[in-house]
Order: structure tokens, then C-alpha cells, then sequence
């Protein structure tokens, strides 16, 4: 994003939600962003089709409230413009939704990619300029490139688990392999159990600010 890295959840494993579902999404998420990203309260945010709590379908209303009466730093319901702006920290939605998000932002990215370097081989002051301009591109592939992050952590299961992306290189194998000892490292699954067991209970729906 703009501010940084952001978590979304649910991207494929879980096409169709209930609302409790999709409040576990948003404790699990705001811990793995707490823990692997170092922030103490990550914003969590609902996608929807509106900011406002009237807008939304009855699933997404119903888990709007438990979030809201939830102890994590929930900040309402986000749109989809809001995704990449760093608005929030962490992003709930089911699984349909956000693969749909996901391939988008996917197919998106290499577009504009591919129209740039057109844009650059196509014109005399574009391979010009190219030397001059070759640094912030590839930083800004880095930013972009999946590999960078090895893959996307499957949570809600009892283990760690990283599912990387069906065409990885070497490179993301090694990434998502970093990703799941740093997870080991820092205790996610068992501060995740450890926080839905404590929202399942009713004693409160999750620790914002504690660490294991």
C-alpha cells in the first residue's frame, strides 16, 4: 500500500462466510499484522460496498456489529478504492470477494507494466530518459513482485502453513519458507488460538495490545 503492508483475509480459502467467520478473519488478521509486521494495533476494516453502516449485504451488517463490539482496533467498513490507500491495516472480506480482488490487482499490475515499457520503448525520449528512471521502476517491481513475500499464510489452521503461488520461482520458495519460520518464530498460530478461544468464551473477543 501507500503506508506500507497490508493483510487481506479471506483470498480463496473460504468462498462463502457467515458473519462470526468473517469476525475470526478479523481477530486472526489483526494478530498475524501485529506480530509479523510489528504494528500494536492494526486497523482492521470490512470491505463493502459503502462506508456507512447501512450499506452492505446481510452477512457483511451482521459482522459489521461484531467487530464492532469485538476488542480489536476495528475502524468500520472500508470500499475497495480504500485497498491499497494504507486506510487500513488489515482488510475482511470472504474468500469469493477476495480472490476476485486479488486476481484483479494481479492482472492490473501487469498491465500497467507492460503500457509503461511500451509507453518508455516507444518514443526517443522514453529510452532516453530509461537510464534515469530504471532505479524507482524496479524498486517499485520489488514492491510489487509476489515473490518478494514468498506466498500467503493459511490461517485458522492448527500449524503453519504458506500456500505460494502456483507459477513460483525459486526465489518465492525461499520467501515463503522465511515467511513460515518468522510465523514459528513469533508464536502467530498460538496467539491466534489463543485470541478466538478468548472471543468463543465470551471473556473478550480479543487482545489488542498483548503479546505472548
Amino acid at each position: 500500500t501507500l503506508t506500507g503492508t497490508a493483510v487481506m483475509l479471506d483470498v480463496g480459502a473460504n468462498v462463502d462466510c457467515t458473519a462470526s467467520q468473517l469476525l475470526q478473519f478479523g481477530i486472526m488478521g489483526h494478530e498475524y499484522a501485529k506480530d509479523l509486521y510489528d504494528k500494536p494495533a492494526p486497523r482492521v476494516g470490512l470491505l463493502s460496498i459503502g462506508e456507512e453502516d447501512s450499506k452492505g449485504n446481510e452477512v457483511t451488517k451482521e459482522a459489521l456489529k461484531l467487530l464492532k463490539s469485538s476488542a480489536i482496533n476495528f475502524m468500520g467498513n472500508v470500499e475497495g478504492r480504500d485497498v491499497y490507500s494504507g486506510a487500513a491495516d488489515v482488510i475482511v472480506c470472504d474468500g469469493f470477494i477476495g480472490n476476485v480482488a486479488l486476481k484483479i490487482s494481479e492482472g492490473l499490475a501487469e498491465t500497467i507494466k507492460k503500457l509503461l515499457m511500451k509507453e518508455i520503448a516507444g518514443s526517443f525520449l522514453g529510452r532516453l530518459s530509461y537510464p534515469f528512471i530504471a532505479a524507482p521502476l524496479l524498486a517499485l517491481k520489488r514492491r510489487t513482485d509476489y515473490a518478494e513475500f514468498g506466498g500467503a499464510p493459511l490461517l485458522g489452521v492448527n500449524g503453519v502453513c504458506v500456500i505460494a503461488h502456483g507459477r513460483s520461482s525459486a526465489k518465492a520458495i525461499k520467501n515463503a519458507i522465511r515467511q513460515a519460520k518468522s510465523m514459528v518464530d513469533r508464536r502467530v498460530i498460538e496467539n491466534i488460538r489463543r485470541d478466538i478461544e478468548e472471543s468463543i468464551a465470551g471473556n473478550r473477543p480479543a487482545a489488542q495490545g498483548e503479546s505472548a
